[in-house]
């Protein structure tokens, strides 16, 4: 039986052991009958695909989890190296969605009010799964029907967006491209203000103007 909250740690996928989902749960209230399906969000840190920030994390799902939602924080994998090549991240950001969608009874929640936030970095997964939750390749590699990844809103946050010049944040793109892809058709494929259509996903987005790591820019130009 769960307690009023818990915290849980799980292992997403057996051969990415970096792709990991820690859950925090709110266990229904009698009290609150109105709160007995909570909706839910997925929490994408940044760290330039180098590193998960921990201020980006946990700090951001308890914020969550005091005004009412069900919350989790993504661990997914980065450095560059193979483990962290595009499109990988967007299979462990899908992974985790198929998850949380595959325990909604459990872990009380709506499962068509499953949203996602993401930071910097993350912010550029989080836009990604916005618009690419589609990507067949993954859910062939997940066993899932359409659409059961797409999160029903999303949230950018400082988001890295263009792998363009001149206003690239060329550390997150190269740390996803890899060493072998250094050309303008890779970085095309990972800006993702070229690839927002009709199916991408209501967001909201926000960033600051004097924000010296990630421009402003990529902001407008999503």
């Amino acid at each position: 039986m769960l307690t009023p909250t818990t915290v849980t740690k799980y292992s997403l996928l057996a051969d990415r052991p970096m792709a990991e989902l820690t859950a925090y749960i709110a266990a229904p209230s009698p009290e609150m009958p109105f709160n007995a399906k909570r909706k839910a969000i997925l929490i994408i840190p940044g760290g330039a695909y180098w590193m998960n920030s921990d201020t980006e994390a946990d700090p951001i799902a308890h914020y969550y989890l005091s005004m009412g939602f069900n919350a989790f924080t993504l661990r997914y994998s980065t450095g560059r190296g193979v483990d962290s090549v595009w499109p990988k991240p967007l299979l462990e950001a899908s992974a985790a969605m198929k998850f949380i969608r595959d325990h909604a009874e459990e872990f009380h929640i709506d499962p068509d009010y499953v949203f996602a936030a993401g930071f910097s970095a993350g912010g550029h997964l989080c836009a990604a799964l916005g618009s690419l939750w589609d990507n067949d390749e993954i859910e062939k590699a997940l066993g899932m029907e359409k659409g059961y990844n797409r999160p029903t809103g999303t949230i950018l946050s400082y988001p890295v967006i263009s792998g363009l010049d001149p206003y690239a944040h060329r550390g997150s793109i190269n740390n996803i491209l890899g060493k072998a892809r250094d050309d303008e058709d890779a970085r095309k494929s990972v800006s993702l203000e070229l690839l927002v259509s009709e199916k991408t996903v209501p967001a909201f987005i926000w960033a600051t103007a004097t924000d010296s790591v990630v421009p402003v820019q990529n902001t407008i130009l999503y």
